[in-house]
Protein backbone atom coordinates (compact mmCIF):
# COMPACT_ATOMS: atom_id res chain seq x y z
CA UNK A 1 0.00 0.00 0.00
CA UNK A 2 2.85 2.37 0.86
CA UNK A 3 4.50 1.65 -2.49
CA UNK A 4 1.24 2.35 -4.32
CA UNK A 5 0.75 5.64 -2.45
CA UNK A 6 4.31 6.65 -3.24
CA UNK A 7 3.85 5.79 -6.91
CA UNK A 8 0.58 7.73 -7.01
CA UNK A 9 2.26 10.72 -5.38
CA UNK A 10 5.09 10.63 -7.93
CA UNK A 11 2.57 10.43 -10.80
CA UNK A 12 0.59 13.40 -9.44
CA UNK A 13 3.78 15.38 -8.94
CA UNK A 14 4.95 14.64 -12.51
CA UNK A 15 1.53 15.37 -14.02
CA UNK A 16 1.34 18.68 -12.18
CA UNK A 17 4.81 20.14 -12.51
CA UNK A 18 6.37 18.81 -15.73
CA UNK A 19 7.32 21.15 -18.55
CA UNK A 20 5.09 21.70 -21.57
CA UNK A 21 6.33 21.82 -25.16
CA UNK A 22 5.04 24.65 -27.38
CA UNK A 23 4.98 23.59 -31.04
CA UNK A 24 4.98 27.22 -32.15
CA UNK A 25 3.69 28.63 -35.42
CA UNK A 26 6.85 28.96 -37.56
CA UNK A 27 9.18 26.39 -39.06
CA UNK A 28 12.70 27.21 -40.27
CA UNK A 29 11.74 27.30 -43.94
CA UNK A 30 12.54 30.52 -45.86
CA UNK A 31 8.87 31.68 -46.05
CA UNK A 32 8.40 31.13 -42.30
CA UNK A 33 11.66 32.92 -41.54
CA UNK A 34 10.36 35.90 -43.51
CA UNK A 35 7.04 35.78 -41.62
CA UNK A 36 8.88 35.56 -38.30
CA UNK A 37 10.87 38.68 -39.25
CA UNK A 38 7.62 40.50 -40.05
CA UNK A 39 6.13 39.50 -36.69
CA UNK A 40 9.22 40.81 -34.88
CA UNK A 41 9.02 44.12 -36.76
CA UNK A 42 5.32 44.37 -35.81
CA UNK A 43 6.23 43.56 -32.19
CA UNK A 44 8.88 46.31 -32.16
CA UNK A 45 6.43 48.84 -33.59
CA UNK A 46 3.78 47.79 -31.02
CA UNK A 47 6.30 48.17 -28.21
CA UNK A 48 7.55 51.59 -29.32
CA UNK A 49 4.10 52.89 -30.31
CA UNK A 50 2.44 52.05 -27.00
CA UNK A 51 5.36 53.33 -24.90
CA UNK A 52 5.35 56.58 -26.91
CA UNK A 53 1.59 57.00 -26.53
CA UNK A 54 1.81 56.42 -22.77
CA UNK A 55 4.62 59.00 -22.54
CA UNK A 56 2.69 61.61 -24.57
CA UNK A 57 -0.50 61.18 -22.55
CA UNK A 58 1.41 61.32 -19.28
CA UNK A 59 3.44 64.45 -20.10
CA UNK A 60 1.09 66.64 -22.17
CA UNK A 61 -1.57 68.41 -20.08
CA UNK A 62 -3.85 68.77 -23.13
CA UNK A 63 -4.25 64.99 -23.15
CA UNK A 64 -5.33 64.78 -19.50
CA UNK A 65 -8.97 64.08 -20.39
CA UNK A 66 -11.16 61.00 -19.85
CA UNK A 67 -10.77 59.76 -23.44
CA UNK A 68 -6.98 59.83 -23.28
CA UNK A 69 -6.95 58.35 -19.79
CA UNK A 70 -8.83 55.33 -21.18
CA UNK A 71 -6.50 55.28 -24.15
CA UNK A 72 -3.49 55.15 -21.81
CA UNK A 73 -5.03 52.14 -20.04
CA UNK A 74 -5.60 50.47 -23.43
CA UNK A 75 -1.96 51.08 -24.39
CA UNK A 76 -0.78 49.64 -21.08
CA UNK A 77 -2.87 46.50 -21.64
CA UNK A 78 -1.55 46.12 -25.19
CA UNK A 79 2.02 46.61 -24.01
CA UNK A 80 1.67 43.93 -21.33
CA UNK A 81 -0.08 41.58 -23.78
CA UNK A 82 2.68 41.61 -26.42
CA UNK A 83 5.34 41.26 -23.71
CA UNK A 84 3.51 38.24 -22.27
CA UNK A 85 3.40 36.34 -25.58
CA UNK A 86 6.04 37.44 -28.11
CA UNK A 87 9.37 37.26 -26.18
CA UNK A 88 8.81 33.62 -25.22
CA UNK A 89 7.67 32.75 -28.74
CA UNK A 90 10.76 34.42 -30.24
CA UNK A 91 13.13 32.81 -27.72
CA UNK A 92 11.71 29.35 -28.42
CA UNK A 93 11.99 29.82 -32.17
CA UNK A 94 15.54 31.21 -32.17
CA UNK A 95 16.99 28.83 -29.57
CA UNK A 96 15.10 25.72 -30.64
CA UNK A 97 14.12 25.09 -27.01
CA UNK A 98 10.36 24.84 -27.13
CA UNK A 99 9.75 23.93 -23.48
CA UNK A 100 7.95 26.13 -20.99
CA UNK A 101 7.80 25.35 -17.28
CA UNK A 102 4.56 24.45 -15.55
CA UNK A 103 4.66 27.70 -13.52
CA UNK A 104 5.57 29.75 -16.60
CA UNK A 105 2.68 28.24 -18.53
CA UNK A 106 0.28 29.01 -15.68
CA UNK A 107 1.48 32.62 -15.48
CA UNK A 108 1.09 33.01 -19.25
CA UNK A 109 -2.48 31.68 -19.07
CA UNK A 110 -3.38 34.02 -16.20
CA UNK A 111 -1.83 37.13 -17.75
CA UNK A 112 -3.20 36.47 -21.23
CA UNK A 113 -6.80 35.86 -20.08
CA UNK A 114 -6.66 38.82 -17.66
CA UNK A 115 -5.39 41.27 -20.28
CA UNK A 116 -7.71 40.15 -23.08
CA UNK A 117 -10.70 40.24 -20.72
CA UNK A 118 -9.75 43.67 -19.35
CA UNK A 119 -9.22 45.10 -22.84
CA UNK A 120 -12.57 43.81 -24.07
CA UNK A 121 -14.40 45.40 -21.13
CA UNK A 122 -12.48 48.66 -21.46
CA UNK A 123 -13.30 48.97 -25.18
CA UNK A 124 -16.97 48.52 -24.32
CA UNK A 125 -16.91 51.18 -21.62
CA UNK A 126 -14.94 53.56 -23.87
CA UNK A 127 -17.97 53.56 -26.18
CA UNK A 128 -20.05 54.94 -23.30
CA UNK A 129 -17.50 57.76 -22.94
CA UNK A 130 -17.95 58.66 -26.63
CA UNK A 131 -21.74 58.52 -26.22
CA UNK A 132 -21.69 60.99 -23.32
CA UNK A 133 -19.24 63.30 -25.13
CA UNK A 134 -21.42 63.52 -28.26
CA UNK A 135 -24.96 63.17 -26.92
CA UNK A 136 -24.54 65.07 -23.63
CA UNK A 137 -21.59 67.44 -24.11
CA UNK A 138 -22.82 69.92 -21.47
CA UNK A 139 -22.88 67.19 -18.80
CA UNK A 140 -19.68 65.49 -19.90
CA UNK A 141 -17.45 66.84 -17.14
CA UNK A 142 -19.87 65.72 -14.42
CA UNK A 143 -20.82 62.35 -15.90
CA UNK A 144 -17.21 61.47 -16.71
CA UNK A 145 -15.55 62.87 -13.60
CA UNK A 146 -12.19 61.62 -12.40
CA UNK A 147 -13.79 59.22 -9.92
CA UNK A 148 -16.07 57.77 -12.62
CA UNK A 149 -13.09 57.27 -14.96
CA UNK A 150 -11.14 55.51 -12.22
CA UNK A 151 -14.13 53.28 -11.46
CA UNK A 152 -14.51 52.36 -15.15
CA UNK A 153 -10.81 51.56 -15.58
CA UNK A 154 -10.62 49.79 -12.22
CA UNK A 155 -13.64 47.61 -12.94
CA UNK A 156 -12.15 46.60 -16.32
CA UNK A 157 -8.88 45.56 -14.69
CA UNK A 158 -10.66 43.86 -11.77
CA UNK A 159 -13.07 41.73 -13.81
CA UNK A 160 -10.37 40.77 -16.30
CA UNK A 161 -7.93 39.83 -13.53
CA UNK A 162 -10.59 37.80 -11.70
CA UNK A 163 -11.41 35.92 -14.90
CA UNK A 164 -7.72 35.24 -15.52
CA UNK A 165 -7.09 33.98 -11.99
CA UNK A 166 -10.07 31.63 -12.05
CA UNK A 167 -9.14 30.13 -15.41
CA UNK A 168 -5.47 29.81 -14.45
CA UNK A 169 -6.22 28.04 -11.15
CA UNK A 170 -8.76 25.63 -12.68
CA UNK A 171 -6.73 24.75 -15.79
CA UNK A 172 -3.47 24.25 -13.93
CA UNK A 173 -5.08 21.92 -11.37
CA UNK A 174 -6.12 19.44 -14.08
CA UNK A 175 -3.81 16.40 -14.28
CA UNK A 176 -1.68 16.22 -17.44
CA UNK A 177 -0.46 12.65 -17.49
CA UNK A 178 -0.06 12.06 -21.22
CA UNK A 179 1.39 14.21 -23.98
CA UNK A 180 2.75 17.61 -22.97
CA UNK A 181 2.88 18.96 -26.54
CA UNK A 182 0.77 22.14 -26.86
CA UNK A 183 -0.23 22.79 -30.47
CA UNK A 184 0.14 26.56 -30.14
CA UNK A 185 2.83 29.22 -29.73
CA UNK A 186 1.73 30.11 -26.18
CA UNK A 187 -0.19 28.49 -23.33
CA UNK A 188 -3.81 29.05 -24.31
CA UNK A 189 -6.62 27.46 -22.29
CA UNK A 190 -8.39 25.54 -25.13
CA UNK A 191 -5.06 24.08 -26.32
CA UNK A 192 -4.17 22.93 -22.79
CA UNK A 193 -7.57 21.35 -22.16
CA UNK A 194 -6.95 18.94 -25.03
CA UNK A 195 -4.03 17.49 -23.04
CA UNK A 196 -5.83 16.95 -19.73
CA UNK A 197 -6.39 13.30 -18.82
CA UNK A 198 -9.76 13.95 -17.16
CA UNK A 199 -13.15 14.92 -18.55
CA UNK A 200 -13.13 18.72 -19.00
CA UNK A 201 -16.49 19.03 -20.79
CA UNK A 202 -18.19 20.77 -17.83
CA UNK A 203 -15.41 23.32 -17.53
CA UNK A 204 -15.41 23.88 -21.30
CA UNK A 205 -19.15 24.59 -21.19
CA UNK A 206 -18.64 27.05 -18.33
CA UNK A 207 -15.68 28.58 -20.19
CA UNK A 208 -17.81 29.09 -23.31
CA UNK A 209 -20.53 30.76 -21.19
CA UNK A 210 -17.89 32.99 -19.60
CA UNK A 211 -16.51 33.97 -23.03
CA UNK A 212 -20.03 34.79 -24.24
CA UNK A 213 -20.54 37.04 -21.21
CA UNK A 214 -17.11 38.72 -21.40
CA UNK A 215 -17.45 39.39 -25.13
CA UNK A 216 -21.16 40.01 -25.70
CA UNK A 217 -21.78 42.21 -22.63
CA UNK A 218 -19.27 44.93 -23.64
CA UNK A 219 -20.17 44.43 -27.30
CA UNK A 220 -23.83 45.12 -26.47
CA UNK A 221 -22.74 48.31 -24.64
CA UNK A 222 -20.82 49.33 -27.77
CA UNK A 223 -23.79 48.69 -30.08
CA UNK A 224 -26.22 50.52 -27.77
CA UNK A 225 -23.84 53.48 -27.41
CA UNK A 226 -23.30 53.85 -31.14
CA UNK A 227 -27.01 53.55 -31.89
CA UNK A 228 -27.58 56.48 -29.51
CA UNK A 229 -24.63 58.36 -31.02
CA UNK A 230 -26.01 57.87 -34.53
CA UNK A 231 -29.38 59.17 -33.35
CA UNK A 232 -27.72 62.27 -31.88
CA UNK A 233 -25.71 62.87 -35.08
CA UNK A 234 -28.84 62.64 -37.25
CA UNK A 235 -30.51 65.31 -35.10
CA UNK A 236 -27.56 67.72 -35.36
CA UNK A 237 -28.35 70.83 -37.36
CA UNK A 238 -24.79 71.23 -38.60
CA UNK A 239 -23.47 68.65 -41.08
CA UNK A 240 -19.91 69.65 -40.14
CA UNK A 241 -20.60 68.93 -36.46
CA UNK A 242 -21.99 65.53 -37.40
CA UNK A 243 -18.89 64.66 -39.43
CA UNK A 244 -16.66 65.80 -36.58
CA UNK A 245 -18.61 63.65 -34.11
CA UNK A 246 -18.35 60.56 -36.30
CA UNK A 247 -14.64 61.22 -36.88
CA UNK A 248 -14.00 61.09 -33.13
CA UNK A 249 -15.68 57.66 -33.02
CA UNK A 250 -14.03 56.16 -36.09
CA UNK A 251 -10.78 55.30 -34.29
CA UNK A 252 -12.63 53.49 -31.53
CA UNK A 253 -14.86 51.64 -34.01
CA UNK A 254 -11.78 50.46 -35.92
CA UNK A 255 -10.11 49.18 -32.73
CA UNK A 256 -13.34 47.44 -31.66
CA UNK A 257 -13.73 45.73 -35.05
CA UNK A 258 -10.17 44.38 -34.97
CA UNK A 259 -10.32 43.12 -31.38
CA UNK A 260 -13.84 41.68 -31.27
CA UNK A 261 -13.67 40.18 -34.75
CA UNK A 262 -10.62 38.09 -33.85
CA UNK A 263 -11.78 37.25 -30.29
CA UNK A 264 -15.22 36.10 -31.41
CA UNK A 265 -13.71 33.94 -34.15
CA UNK A 266 -11.47 32.21 -31.60
CA UNK A 267 -13.74 31.81 -28.58
CA UNK A 268 -17.34 31.72 -29.80
CA UNK A 269 -16.96 28.82 -32.24
CA UNK A 270 -18.03 25.30 -31.24
CA UNK A 271 -15.11 23.00 -30.47
CA UNK A 272 -15.71 20.76 -33.50
CA UNK A 273 -15.02 23.71 -35.82
CA UNK A 274 -11.72 24.65 -34.17
CA UNK A 275 -8.61 24.01 -36.28
CA UNK A 276 -5.26 24.64 -34.50
CA UNK A 277 -3.59 26.19 -37.57
CA UNK A 278 -6.45 28.68 -37.98
CA UNK A 279 -6.46 29.53 -34.26
CA UNK A 280 -2.71 30.21 -34.30
CA UNK A 281 -2.95 32.59 -37.25
CA UNK A 282 -5.87 34.52 -35.74
CA UNK A 283 -4.10 34.58 -32.35
CA UNK A 284 -1.13 36.31 -34.01
CA UNK A 285 -3.63 38.87 -35.28
CA UNK A 286 -4.95 39.98 -31.89
CA UNK A 287 -1.89 39.30 -29.72
CA UNK A 288 0.60 41.16 -31.93
CA UNK A 289 -1.05 42.99 -34.83
CA UNK A 290 -3.89 44.69 -32.92
CA UNK A 291 -1.56 46.06 -30.19
CA UNK A 292 0.56 47.55 -32.97
CA UNK A 293 -2.40 49.06 -34.83
CA UNK A 294 -4.13 50.60 -31.80
CA UNK A 295 -1.56 53.38 -31.15
CA UNK A 296 -1.32 54.06 -34.91
CA UNK A 297 -5.11 54.26 -35.24
CA UNK A 298 -5.47 56.60 -32.27
CA UNK A 299 -2.46 58.80 -33.07
CA UNK A 300 -2.24 59.24 -36.83
CA UNK A 301 -5.93 60.16 -37.04
CA UNK A 302 -5.90 62.38 -33.94
CA UNK A 303 -4.85 66.01 -34.07
CA UNK A 304 -4.33 66.29 -30.29
CA UNK A 305 -1.93 63.34 -30.17
CA UNK A 306 -0.05 64.52 -33.27
CA UNK A 307 0.17 68.00 -31.75
CA UNK A 308 1.61 66.56 -28.53
CA UNK A 309 4.11 64.56 -30.59
CA UNK A 310 5.24 67.64 -32.53
CA UNK A 311 5.55 69.57 -29.28
CA UNK A 312 7.71 66.82 -27.80
CA UNK A 313 9.92 66.69 -30.89
CA UNK A 314 10.34 70.51 -30.81
CA UNK A 315 11.38 70.29 -27.15
CA UNK A 316 13.94 67.61 -28.00
CA UNK A 317 15.35 69.70 -30.87
CA UNK A 318 15.62 72.86 -28.75
CA UNK A 319 17.30 71.01 -25.87
CA UNK A 320 19.80 69.36 -28.25
CA UNK A 321 20.67 72.73 -29.79
CA UNK A 322 21.40 74.22 -26.37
Amino acid sequence: MMVNNRATGMWLNESSTGDFILLGIFSHSPPDLALFSVVMVVFSVALCGNVLLLALIGTDSRLHTPMYFFLSQLSLMDLMLVCTIVPKMATSFLSGRKTISFVGCGMQVGLFVSLVGSEGLLLGLMAYDRYVAISHPLHYSTRMSQSVCLQIAGSSWAFGTLDGLIQMVVVMTFPYCGSRVVDHFFCEVPALLKLACVDTSLFETLLFACCVFMLLLPFSIIVASYVRILGSVLHMHSAQAGKRALATCSSHMTAVSLFYGAAMFIYLRPRRYRIPSHDKVVSIFYTVLTPMLNPLIYSLRNRDVMGALRKGLDCCRSSSQH
